[in-house]
């Protein structure tokens, strides 16, 4: 397969590795296939112990606009519930690769998008970025390990605030909620997010894979499953009108009317 051809496409200067979603005409929306590509390319990584530093990119005007959700469709089980792929798995080996990665954001990182940079240790954000977590907008419900990363990165009145309102932010205000780490103009996006894991590459990488190790038990100590009641909160949201209402609301691109049933 051809870079041309790739949906994630690799590239190395020095022991700096980028990946870099290429559907730029689809925003870089997320298939199956650019999730089994992302996974294949973080393994090669793994791999390497020559890499010691990872860019995770979207060619065109946009980092990455969430699921596709006509490429990946929904699923409907015996009981009426609507799924959606589970990302998570994909993104688990993004999270525990052992250096330091690095979110390379301009235009949209919205739903699935913002989780992918969120799987990133750092995230750097063009002046034009947009970013949020319009779930509830859709009658769709975040996944749990979610919520535990967004509480973890910018706090709980926060995760409170982008969850209940479904809102984008700005570059400024995701600045403020501590969404991202550093705002630059787009102009010098690349430059500086390059520069910034070009310096990260030239530490002891030894200390650098040593400290990432301590950082991901640390935050380990949560338990990865929710309880039975908030399962089966999240099973009567995907069961309800109200998700068929937003998922139609998507594709005729209108705004939802919810009935809360």
């Amino acid at each position: 397969m051809s870079n041309s051809d790739a949906q994630v496409v690799q590239t190395r200067d020095g022991a700096v590795v980028t990946l870099t979603l290429n559907r730029p005409d689809k925003r870089n929306a997320m298939t199956l296939r650019m999730l089994e590509e992302l996974q294949r390319a973080v393994d090669d990584v793994a791999g390497d112990d020559s890499v010691r530093a990872l860019i995770v990119a979207g060619a065109g005007k946009a980092f990455c606009a969430g699921l596709d959700l006509k490429d990946l469709g929904t699923t409907s089980g015996e009981d009426g519930m609507v799924e959606l792929p589970e990302i998570e798995g994909s993104l688990h080996a993004l999270e525990e690769l052992p250096i330091p990665t690095i979110a390379m954001m301009q235009g949209e990182a919205i739903a699935g998008g913002l989780e992918l940079a969120l799987h990133c240790d750092l995230r750097v954000a063009g002046e034009d970025a947009r970013m949020g977590m319009p779930l509830a907008r859709l009658g769709l419900v975040v996944p749990y390990p979610l919520t535990q990363k967004l509480l973890d990165t910018v706090g709980t009145v926060k995760t409170k605030h982008m969850l209940f309102t479904g809102k984008i932010l700005d570059a400024a205000h995701a600045l403020e909620f501590g969404l991202v780490t550093q705002v630059v103009p787009n102009a010098d996006l690349a430059d500086t997010t390059r520069k910034l894991a070009a310096d990260i590459a030239r530490n002891a990488p030894l200390s650098l894979r040593a400290m990432k190790a301590a950082i991901i038990e640390a935050n380990g100590f949560r338990s990865r499953t929710s309880s039975r009641e908030t399962i089966d909160l999240a099973k009567a949201a995907a069961r309800s009108s109200d998700v068929r209402e937003g998922l139609r609301a998507v594709f005729e691109k209108r705004r939802a009317k919810f009935e809360g049933r």
